[in-house]
């Protein structure tokens, strides 16, 4: 060594192995970011139904456990017999009651684009309303005198409107596919649902430790149960079977009507908006028979009641988070999602509720302010 090549001080060399460790570091976080980025960008398409059969999976597990024991511990069987009872009882009247709503809105835009469309006058007291009566009056009166012209000044607007409702109508029809495979995928979840309990277990505990993971787990799983069943799951089923008494009942527009006994439910209000003018329908309409008529009031009548004895059979221990948010829930997650989003986000929005209050709820200060006992 040259003499006038001194020695690296300690300090140096401490710098050195720091600098050393430092970039080790930061390359490995690099290459963690650029798989789990990888990973990501793979794995997106299949992430809202992944989700979704997650919380069927979660949302139906008891009755899988039900049945598996019935039959000898066969848990494969079992997600097999789930499937297909959902298959028939939920996906089959589902696709009959989007077909009835695709066919009223073509059936809709025919009649207007061939003047087919009778609509009546508007009745004098529209004019008395206020701020828009009289708007309101004009609007109509056009459409009563002229309809094709009134369709053709609106134009382009129209033309949008209709290609939107159509798409919409397609939309919900891809949505219930991805429901069929979000149930098949749940079937498989549910098929290996002692693994992936121990699995989802072990990965909370590793986030937030042992016992606080314990609690996290079991208030999710809890959340999408009441969630899944007790809120959305009554109400999908109050809606399939209305939808299906109305189009027995040849009531017009009985799949929109079924979309709209969806969203009065999820809000907790009664289905008695839908069917009553339905019921209104059957007797001034004058295409019924006496007897029919009541045959079919009848029939409505109990349809809008279904929620009764459902919600007790499956509502549980009640849902904690507040019912705006499941509602806010919902509307975002159709927006966001179509049909499929619906679900989903009224589940996944209500969790994050009962987390955030969980959390809140946690405060070590405000735990310590409300302990007398405690020192200091």
């Amino acid at each position: 060594m040259p003499p006038n090549e001194a020695h690296p001080s300690p300090a140096e060399l401490a710098e050195e192995r720091i600098v050393s460790r430092l970039l080790d570091v930061f390359i490995r976080a690099g290459l963690l970011l650029a798989l789990a980025a990888l990973c990501y960008r793979i794995f997106s398409p299949f992430l809202t139904l992944l989700a979704w059969a997650v919380v069927l999976a979660v949302a139906l597990y008891p009755l899988h456990q039900v049945l598996a024991r019935s039959m000898r511990g066969r848990a494969g069987i079992a997600a097999i017999a789930i499937v297909l009872l959902g298959f028939v009882l939920l996906v089959v009247p589902t696709a009959v009651l989007m077909s009835s709503l695709g066919d009223s809105v073509r059936h809709l835009i025919e009649e207007v684009q061939t003047n087919s469309l009778a609509i009546p006058p508007p009745p004098d007291r529209v004019a008395r309303w206020p701020v828009i009566g009289a708007e309101v009056q004009s609007f109509w009166s056009k459409a009563h005198d002229d309809l094709p012209a009134l369709v053709q000044s609106m134009q382009p607007k129209i033309g949008h409107l209709a290609k939107g409702a159509l798409g919409f109508v397609a939309g919900i029809g891809s949505g219930l596919l991805r429901f069929l495979a979000a149930l098949i995928v749940a079937g498989i979840l549910m098929a290996f649902g002692e693994a992936g309990s121990r699995s989802s277990r072990a990965i909370f505990e590793r986030v937030a430790g042992t016992e606080r993971g314990a609690a996290l787990d079991h208030l999710c799983t809890a959340t999408i149960r009441a969630v899944a069943q007790g809120v959305i799951g009554v109400a999908f089923i109050q809606a399939i079977v209305v939808g299906l008494c109305l189009v027995v009942a040849g009531v017009p527009w009985a799949g929109a009507l079924a979309g709209v006994c969806l969203v009065i439910g999820i809000a907790q209000v009664p289905a008695v908006i839908v069917t009553l003018p339905a019921i209104a329908y059957l007797w001034m309409s004058g295409a019924y028979g006496h007897g029919e008529a009541i045959a079919y009031t009848i029939l409505l009548i109990l349809s809008g009641m279904v929620d009764n004895v459902l919600k007790p059979l499956m509502l549980g221990r009640g849902v904690e988070a507040p019912m705006p948010v499941i509602l806010l829930g919902a509307l975002g997650g159709m927006a966001t999602a179509g049909i499929l989003g619906m679900f989903l986000g009224a589940t996944l929005l209500a969790l994050g509720h009962q987390i955030f209050m969980r959390w809140v709820a946690s405060d070590p200060d405000v735990a310590v302010a409300r302990d007398p006992t405690s020192p200091g």
